[in-house]
């Protein structure tokens, strides 16, 4: 009965005393640090000329395979203007000639407001085409698959039509070919280069998180914090820096393109979208040009976090070491 007082008091004093909460544990690395905003402006210039390389690679890639399936599919057949050659006649025998071999679609002569329209440029406009010793064209379409034998071909028509002459393209479909291999080695080599400085940025800046840090990585690490948790918080911290420049970088290079494609849909035909056009062949990449973007970010992403765990990895190791024997200060490599 003594007691029951005082157990009351107790029990009121307990219920005016506040409630115990565990206070939310900060991370390793403050999100203000090591230069977040710098690193990830740096992060999404590398990541949108990575981007923007590999698009400009791919564009190029679809660009030359269209021009060689288009060279593929015709041979030309040209004939000299003679002062004994009835033109239009020979224009004809070589057509038919042509079609008489196996793996030949059809043949178009070329007329003589086609011949004029394509010697403008150098000859200008209102040009008469009798007035000239022009070659005429004939354009054959052949069968890509099962292609007809060119040196028969070309042996029948200077046998029939001395004047006349086959190009099967073959010169220009290699030095496409060529052309389309170079640009992508090139371009390979951008891509390495532009990672390779991407993983050197991201290995200081980690090298720089840590060194602000490293009193609370020495102090973790000496009362039992695993190697993999202090590197799994830098690792997250690197992982939505990356993420954030990465994603920045992709969408403008994506967005270039997409814009670069519109203005050229909507400038056809206009003496600045046809040089473009004949330069840097259409800006339409399609839907794998753009998976492709999307990958690189996500390659970039992965490349930056993998980078900064080895980077730390490798610090806590140096901190071991020294902790075992200080002596070992001045064997360890510079940051």
């Amino acid at each position: 009965m003594i007691d029951a007082p005082r157990d009351a008091a107790d029990n009121a004093g307990a219920a005016r005393r506040p409630e115990m909460r565990v206070r939310p544990t900060a991370p390793i690395v403050p999100p203000s640090n090591v230069s977040g905003t710098a690193l990830m402006a740096v992060i999404a210039i590398m990541a949108f000329l990575a981007c923007l390389t590999f698009g400009a690679v791919s564009m190029v890639r679809a660009t030359a395979a269209s021009w060689q399936s288009q060279i593929s599919r015709e041979v030309t057949i040209q004939i000299k203007p003679d002062d004994n050659l009835d033109m239009e006649t020979a224009l004809k025998d070589a057509r038919d000639l042509a079609l008489t071999f196996s793996g030949t679609r059809d043949g178009t002569i070329v007329d003589k407001t086609a011949t004029a329209r394509l010697l403008e440029p150098w000859l200008g406009e209102g040009l008469d085409i009798d007035e000239l010793p022009v070659p005429r064209l004939v354009i054959i379409t052949i069968d890509e698959q099962n292609p007809p034998d060119f040196a028969g071909m070309r042996a029948a028509l200077a046998e029939a039509i001395p004047q006349a002459s086959l190009d099967d393209h073959r010169t220009w479909v290699d030095r496409l070919v060529a052309m389309a291999r170079t640009t992508a080695f090139i371009g390979t080599g951008v891509l390495v280069l532009v990672f390779s400085a991407m993983v050197l940025t991201v290995v200081f800046a980690t090298r720089g998180a840590l060194s602000g840090n490293r009193h609370i990585v020495e102090v973790l690490h000496f009362v039992g914090a695993e190697a993999g948790f202090v590197a799994s918080e830098f690792q997250k911290h690197f992982l939505k820096i990356s993420l954030k420049g990465s994603l920045a970088g992709g969408l403008l290079a994506a967005l270039f393109f997409a814009i670069a494609g519109f203005w050229q849909g909507r400038a056809i035909a206009t003496p600045q979208s046809d040089q473009a056009t004949a330069l840097f062949g259409t800006f339409s990449m399609g839907l794998t040009g753009y998976l492709g973007i999307a990958g690189t970010i996500v390659v970039i992403a992965l490349l930056t976090t993998l980078t900064a765990r080895f980077t730390v990895m490798r610090t806590i190791h140096e901190i071991d070491l020294i902790r075992s024997d200080p002596s070992r200060t001045d064997q360890l490599p510079d940051p």
